[in-house]
């Protein structure tokens, strides 16, 4: 029974980041930056700015660096 439900977990596990590692940095910012505040427009900050902001909502929003670097890449494209 251990097993199995180690199993379980372990694909569960798998399965969800590989979600997140779907998801593009829109989605993201969707997700993650709105639902704590009202999120910035991306030309209210510089590309420079950006990565800042994001270094440290990375650790406020508990994001992954990946899931970060894709919400800068977005918020550069869109400004």
């Amino acid at each position: 029974m251990c097993v199995l439900v180690a199993s379980i977990f372990t694909q569960s596990c798998s399965s969800s980041k590989q979600i997140i590692a779907n998801k593009q940095g829109v989605q993201l910012w969707g997700e993650n930056c709105i639902r704590c505040h009202n999120a910035p427009s991306p030309v209210d900050f510089s590309d420079a700015q950006w990565k800042t902001v994001l270094l440290h909502m990375q650790v406020r929003a508990n994001l992954t660096k990946d899931e970060a670097e894709k919400i800068v890449e977005f918020m550069k494209s869109a400004n």
